[in-house]
């Protein structure tokens, strides 16, 4: 086979969101039963000693798309951004011609003084990516559906949740009643 008629290689990296490791089947867990999970474990790669890098999610998620501990990237909490510049594996993967797609909750923020002093736009390519860690968002729900003071902390309705919505779901926000 020629190198440009070679197929496309993929990766499916799945986070989980407070997932405890051995909870699936494919880690012998006695009642639960994850047979998709379990199919693409047994297709790929499990990482059975992956250790979580901060209590916080959000800081935990940058650990892992940069490879450096929170005092190192500096995003310690919810809602601290990736500094500008930072490089995750996103923008690893799309060096050597892979797509990098997002799906799902990341807790990103952008790192708006830092795209301001650099003249970034945030709605470019470049200031859209840095607000995504590098990915290019497919569909995006950080779960912040709750209601506040001040409206929806989530303006953007995720198509997700508006399909269980059009399937007979009643309630405003699924991952509030089940998650």
């Amino acid at each position: 086979m020629t190198e440009q008629a070679q197929p496309k290689k993929n990766i499916l990296f799945i986070m989980f969101d407070q997932l405890r490791w051995d909870y699936l089947s494919c880690a012998g867990h006695p009642t639960l039963h994850t047979p998709h999970i379990d199919r693409i474990a047994q297709m790929g790669v499990r990482f059975t000693r992956a250790y979580c890098q901060s209590p916080i999610c959000g800081s935990s998620r940058m650990s892992t798309y940069t490879g450096r501990y929170p005092s190192s990237h500096g995003a310690q909490f919810n809602g601290f951004p990736l500094r500008v510049g930072e490089q995750t594996m996103a923008d690893h993967l799309r060096r050597v011609g892979m797509d990098c797609w997002l799906i799902g909750k990341t807790h990103m923020v952008a790192d708006a003084e830092g795209m301001a002093r650099l003249g970034l736009e945030p709605d470019s390519l470049i200031g859209a990516r840095q607000a995504e860690c590098g990915f290019d968002v497919w569909v995006r729900d950080d779960g912040l559906w709750a209601e506040g003071p001040e409206g929806f902390y989530d303006q953007k309705r995720s198509p997700y949740n508006e399909y269980l919505k059009s399937k007979g779901y009643e309630a405003e926000n699924p991952w509030h009643d089940f998650a």
